[in-house]
């Protein structure tokens, strides 16, 4: 293993030493995103100033991206959520890299969504493969094999005179998602597209992975076992990404863009497939006594993280590290986040094995120290300390701020100006088509058919699916299913209320296919923590997830906050995406989305309202949002979820698609898409008979589903055993879509529709 390294600088080395004896040296705190007092706290828990490698470390892990300071004050009360599922407790590894679920025949899951924001606006292609690729690492860090990923986006207006950026990053995003995940042989399952005018200048990129793993294939981020090696393997350290969680993704961008544009990551999938299964040989040989992925801050986040979650110290050889770049200084090699690295701690009598497992793939390892018995993390470049910190107060200790928040003063106005003002419209069948070719509803096979769904033969629902669903075992048929949803508009509108329905439409999409939920991950995207409105904004979606799930009894595994997503003083609409993971214990049972044959009985299950404030009709034809979302009803959604898992289980339904942006009309429209296969349906008896309401309301809890003649009593059976409203609408079949007294569709005019929208706006 190649240990070639730079020189020492010609300047003078900030150590240990020299700080000590020069306290009064002017440092760059404020420009590596510190405050006042963050440094002033610094200097008091060092007892002098800090030398520049530890102001590096400090700024990086001190950041909000990496120490949650702004929002663990209210990420807390997930702690009162009981960790288990209705399988059983969680192994106890739930607050690590990701959550681990059990789920049953001694496999466990483990999955997590993250951001990527701000980079991907920089740089869209590296921003979001990099982000693909920190994901990945954070699974397989558990000890798992990652076996799928999907993608939350969501970007500026689509229309070219008003877009700005999107027509750049877009394209890139997406090229980004697909090239990295392509290259890694992982399936790209499902997620979300959506445009808003509030994203412009600030898209998002949430990305999640799951992973499988035997129960005793797990693995914990800790250093422990006084003379163990620490060991660094994978990439070589270079100057991409150097400062990005510090500067980048916590701070927000002004109106003419970046005000710090420190570099993005740059990201090499082959290495990262290299690693994956150098790490994975490495895990089946147990050579690990601990292990962190390298992702933001770098070795910074991987020397604190595992000296302080271990047993005592830990010192590394810094000019030991691998370097793309010889004139690298010891603080910019701790900040930098270049990607495809690993951290393991390993015994000393196992190093020479660990070794040869990664020569065996062409991946470079190095022992860059071991762990200590000093309960310090001491760090030396060429002999000399430059970090000598208690690591906890790093990794863990962090400044912990109780921003002021406060119901904004215009909260009352948004929610008194309800969508009942609106004209609604006579003419419903052109309705339809103007909402189904929208950017939000439209189809997303531009963006979907440049990632790889079905690599692994492993997948088996995808986009266009409610869900995506994965098979675990080939020969029992054991499957997970994932759904990724939020609504930035209900949450805008209530945020308490739009996080709980962000939770229901993913439990829901998850249970369509068959599947029951059992936890979820969350990525929280807010603006900026210092904006009272913000905050409030946050506090309040924070508390409604912590009491739905109490309510439907899953917990929270993990998550992700998203913080200063703004550009100027315009914050983004609040989007805290809701990733719902369920388990299927035969996927041969699972239910499609679309029609899958005529003649079919067609059934709306659940009760819908005159609820259209923050729906896409009122977004699209009005360009309106005000009022109350829809009422949630979380009782409700845990009734459909049993029926339709049981209904799969028991092949009852032949089809089930979840009614939420759009309501029946674009359930219907793209359950027909799906096969080609049209409907004709009446809605007399939805909504008093209100044809409008029936086809656009957005009312929760509900789906429609496909029977077989011979299955319609064993499905009245079931909705009446689990308490659903059920109503027959009509059955499949023919080449419209036809709603009794109001208009008939062709199915294949409106596809086509359909289908124009991204690539006509995306030219």
């Amino acid at each position: 293993m190649s240990e070639t390294q730079a020189a020492p600088r010609t300047t003078t080395l900030d150590t240990v030493a020299v700080a000590s004896g020069d306290p009064e040296r002017d440092q760059p705190w404020a420009d590596l995103g510190l405050k006042a007092d963050e440094y002033a706290t610094i200097r008091e828990i060092l007892g002098r100033r800090p030398t520049s490698s530890e102001l590096a470390m400090y700024s990086v892990m001190w950041s909000e991206h990496c120490s949650y300071k702004s929002s663990k004050v209210h990420l807390k009360q997930f702690s009162e959520i009981p960790q288990e599922t209705p399988i059983g407790k969680l192994p106890p590894a739930s607050g690590d890299n990701a959550g681990v679920l059990d789920i049953g025949q001694g496999y466990a899951v483990t999955f997590k969504v993250e951001s990527h924001n701000h980079p991907s606006y920089v740089e869209p292609y590296q921003g979001a493969a990099t982000g693909v690729g920190g994901i990945v690492r954070d699974i397989l860090a558990m000890g798992a094999r990652p076996v799928a990923v999907m993608v939350s986006l969501r970007f500026g207006p689509l229309d070219p005179d008003s877009s700005g950026d999107t027509h750049r990053v877009l394209p890139g995003i997406v090229a980004g998602v697909g090239g990295y995940g392509n290259m890694l042989g992982l399936p790209n399952i499902g997620g979300e597209a959506v445009f808003d005018e509030s994203y412009l200048g600030n898209p998002l990129v949430n990305a999640l992975c799951v992973g499988v793993l035997r129960h005793e294939d797990l693995h914990l981020a800790k250093a422990s076992g006084v003379g163990n090696q620490v060991i660094l393997y994978g990439a070589r350290t270079g100057g991409d990404g150097i400062g990005g969680v510090s500067v980048l993704a916590s701070e927000t961008f002004d109106a003419d863009g970046p005000a710090k544009r420190p570099s993005v990551q740059v990201g090499d999938p082959f290495m990262e497939k290299l690693l994956i299964e150098c790490t994975l040989e490495i895990f089946a040989a147990g050579l690990v006594a601990g292990i962190q992925d390298l992702g933001g801050a770098g070795l910074s986040c991987a020397t604190s993280e595992l000296a302080s979650a271990g047993d005592g110290g830990m010192h590394v050889e810094l000019d030991r590290v691998p370097l793309r770049d010889s004139s690298l200084a010891p603080e910019e090699i701790l900040m930098s986040e270049s990607q495809e690295r690993m951290m393991a701690v390993v015994e000393p009598a196992d190093v020479d094995a660990f070794m040869a497992i990664c020569e065996k793939w062409d991946v470079e390892a190095v022992v860059v120290g071991e762990v200590t018995g000093t309960g310090r993390l001491h760090i030396d470049w060429h002999g000399e300390r430059v970090v000598d910190v208690p690591p906890r107060s790093v990794a863990h200790d962090g400044p912990t701020y109780n921003r002021p928040f406060a119901r904004p003063s215009w909260q009352d106005a948004l929610q008194a100006d309800g969508a009942d003002k609106l004209e609604r419209p006579t003419d419903l069948r052109a309705t339809l088509l103007q909402l189904v070719t929208s950017p939000n509803l439209c189809d997303k096979a531009w963006i979907t058919d440049q990632f790889d769904r079905y690599v692994q033969g492993n997948t088996v629902l995808s986009q266009p699916s409610d869900s995506g669903m994965i098979r675990v075992d080939v020969d029992t048929n054991l499957g997970v299913s994932v759904a990724t949803d939020c609504n930035g508009r209900f949450a805008k509108l209530d945020p308490y209320a739009g996080a709980q329905l962000a939770l229901s439409e993913s439990y829901r999409n998850v249970a369509t296919g068959g599947a029951r939920p059992l936890a979820i991950s969350d990525c929280l995207n807010f603006g900026s923590p210092e904006d009272p409105d913000v905050m409030w904004q946050f506090a309040e979606a924070c508390r409604g997830l912590k009491d739905a799930c109490l309510e439907l009894g899953i917990p929270v595994t993990g998550g992700n906050v998203s913080l200063y997503n703004q550009t100027g003083e315009t914050a983004i609409l609040p989007t805290p995406v809701v990733a719902v993971l369920g388990v299927i214990d035969d996927v041969t049972k699972r239910t499609p989305t679309g029609f899958v044959a005529e003649g079919e009985r067609v059934f709306l299950l659940g009760e819908t309202r005159d609820e259209l404030s923050g729906s896409e009709w009122a977004h699209v034809v009005h360009a309106h949002l005000g009022g109350l979302p829809p009422k949630v009803d979380l009782a409700a959604e845990r009734h459909l979820a049993e029926l339709l898992a049981e209904a799969s289980r028991d092949s009852v339904v032949t089809s089930a698609h979840d009614l939420s942006d759009g309501g029946l009309a674009q359930a219907l429209a793209e359950s027909s898409f799906r096969n080609g296969i049209g409907v004709s349906v009446s809605v007399a008896d939805v909504a008093g008979g209100d044809a409008f309401v029936a086809l656009f309301a957005e009312s929760v809890a509900r789906a429609i589903v496909t029977v077989t003649t011979d299955n319609v009593d064993r499905l009245l059976s079931l909705a009446q055993q689990h308490g659903v409203p059920i109503t027959e609408l009509g059955q499949t079949g023919g080449a419209q879509i036809s709603i009794e007294g109001e208009f008939t569709l062709d199915v294949a005019e409106a596809q086509v529709a359909w289908s124009a929208t991204l690539p006509d706006g995306l030219g």
